[in-house]
């Protein structure tokens, strides 16, 4: 698939997944837009980019200031005239027990992770209703499908995104607007370190299996194809995310088990 001339924009930019996308996407031809909250740090994946500045708009936004988006959204279709792939990949984990964890640190897993997503489709869906075609590239998790110990916060806010954007794509349909939930298992990140534990505060711990998994640029170019045969939902993880998520469809009661006795991270 071609994308030159087409309009990607990515939030959670500044590193991990969307950055290694941001590059992905530049190398198939994509003009881009970056949006992180560090400037600075998206000034630094456009330097890596190797495309021309024309191509490229650095966008710094908070993706909680949720009454901004409309404006944002306004200022890409000023600057680039068309968005086609909206790339909601901002986003926290947490780290934390359901008895200890405050109600401000759920509240801000749900406004990051789910709330911030649904403020920015709803900004740029009439503009894709407008050109007749669209694409919402949402980066879930494994634990949009499965619930884990101490990520009690973190498991709702992807639930959440499976039940709004499949009843999204079904909406769309006549309009051409497509929908990809990625289901994202042990990635290579430092999604872990900076995830908040009860008071709300980030863990500052890598995860030994986050470590240990996919690289980010294995990531990117797996939904890039799938983005290129319009799939609806895939997962990208190692055999244990994978068989947690058939474990989940098909003997739940195993998996319940599983979960129970595994050990909490």
């Amino acid at each position: 698939m071609n994308f030159t001339n087409k309009v990607v924009w990515i939030t959670g930019a500044s590193s991990g997944i969307g950055e290694a996308l941001a590059v992905a996407f530049a190398q198939k031809g994509a003009k881009l837009v970056l949006s992180a909250r560090r400037k600075e740090e998206l000034e630094r994946v456009k330097r890596t980019l190797k495309i021309s500045d024309d191509q490229v708009l650095v966008l710094p936004m908070d993706v909680t200031d949720f009454g901004k988006a409309e404006l944002l959204a306004q200022q890409v279709i000023a600057h680039f005239g068309q968005i086609d792939y909206m790339v909601h990949n901002a986003g926290i984990s947490q780290r934390g027990a359901v008895q200890g964890t405050s109600l401000d640190v759920y509240q801000r897993l749900m406004d990051v992770n789910f709330f911030s997503t649904v403020a920015l489709t709803k900004a740029i869906l009439p503009f894709m209703q407008a050109q007749k075609s669209g694409h919402f590239v949402v980066i879930s998790s494994v634990a949009g499908k499965v619930g884990t110990l101490m990520r009690s916060g973190y498991n709702a806010s992807k639930h959440a995104l499976h039940g709004f954007y499949d009843s999204l794509r079904a909406e769309m349909y006549d309009d051409n607007i497509q929908v990809l939930l990625v289901c994202p298992g042990y990635i290579r990140t430092n999604i872990s370190v900076n995830a908040l534990n009860e008071k709300g505060e980030p863990t500052g711990k890598m995860d030994n299996a986050q470590a240990q998994g996919i690289a980010v640029e294995e990531c990117a170019a797996r939904i890039v194809t799938a983005v290129e045969n319009k799939k609806k939902e895939i997962v990208i993880g190692g055999l244990k995310e994978t068989a947690a998520v058939y474990l989940k469809r098909f003997w739940p009661n195993l998996l319940h088990d599983l979960v129970r006795k595994s050990p909490p991270s």
